[in-house]
C-alpha cells in the first residue's frame, strides 16, 4: 500500500522484489471453505455468514470488495460479513464451522499448515487472486544514472544466506515494475475511494490518528 504514496509524492521508483528461482514472492487472496463442505463455486456462497478480517485490513477485507463482485459475490449484498479480528482466526473459524468461509492471506494459511495448526485437507479453496506484492525496493528517482545501475547490480547479483532466506521467504531479488507489479494493489486502493496523492495520504494517515 506504501508504495503507491512513496511513487507518487516522493519520486520513489521501484526496482526489485524479493523472490526465488522461481519467481517473486507475494501474498494471494484464497476463499477457503471447509473439505466437507456443499460450496463448490463462489455463488454458492450467497446468503452465508463469510469471515473477513477487519475494516481496515487489505488482503482480509479491502481487496475482497474489490475484487469479489467482479466475480458476482459482493460482500454485505450477497453475503453477510462478520469480521474476525485477524486470519488466523478466521482459518480457525473455518475449520471449526463457525464461518461459512473467509478470505485469507496465502502465507498465512501456509505458515499455518507448515506449523500443523491446520492441514491442507482441512480445507477447499473456492478462489485465489493474483499475487499481492510483499515489499518493494525502490531508488530515487534523481540518482545518477550510472549509480542506479550499480544499485541495481548489487540487488540482482545478492544472494540471501540459506539461514536468513528462511525468515524472509525468499533468497533473492527480482527486477519489478510498479505499473506491471502494484496494478492490483493500486486497483484495491481506488476501489476503496483512497486516493494515490497527497491529500490521500493525509486522510489515510489521519485515519490512524
Amino acid at each position: 500500500g506504501p508504495t503507491n504514496f512513496a511513487v507518487n509524492i516522493a519520486g520513489a521508483v521501484p526496482f526489485a522484489i524479493r523472490g526465488t528461482e522461481n519467481g517473486p514472492e507475494g501474498a494471494a487472496i484464497k476463499m477457503i471453505v471447509r473439505k466437507d463442505s456443499p460450496y463448490k463455486q463462489l455463488s454458492d456462497l450467497k446468503g452465508k455468514n463469510i469471515a473477513h478480517t477487519s475494516p481496515s485490513s487489505n488482503t482480509g477485507n479491502l481487496a475482497p470488495r474489490a475484487l469479489f463482485a467482479e466475480q458476482g459475490l459482493t460482500p454485505d449484498k450477497d453475503y453477510k460479513v462478520v469480521y474476525s479480528g485477524k486470519h488466523d482466526q478466521s482459518i480457525l473459524g473455518v475449520k471449526s464451522g463457525d464461518y461459512d468461509a473467509a478470505p485469507v492471506a496465502s502465507d498465512v494459511l501456509q505458515h499455518m499448515t507448515e506449523r500443523g495448526v491446520v492441514s491442507a485437507d482441512d480445507f477447499n479453496v473456492l478462489y485465489t487472486s493474483e499475487l499481492f506484492p510483499t515489499d518493494a525496493y525502490a531508488y530515487a528517482h534523481d540518482l545518477d544514472p550510472k549509480l542506479v545501475d550499480k544499485i541495481k547490480q548489487c540487488f540482482f547479483e545478492y544472494r540471501i544466506p540459506p539461514e536468513m532466506a528462511k525468515g524472509l521467504g525468499g533468497d533473492r531479488f527480482l527486477p519489478a515494475n510498479y505499473q506491471k507489479d502494484w496494478e492490483l494493489v493500486r486497483k484495491v486502493a481506488i476501489a476503496a475511494g483512497q486516493s494515490l496523492n497527497r491529500s490521500g495520504y493525509e486522510a489515510e494517515n489521519a485515519k490512524k490518528k
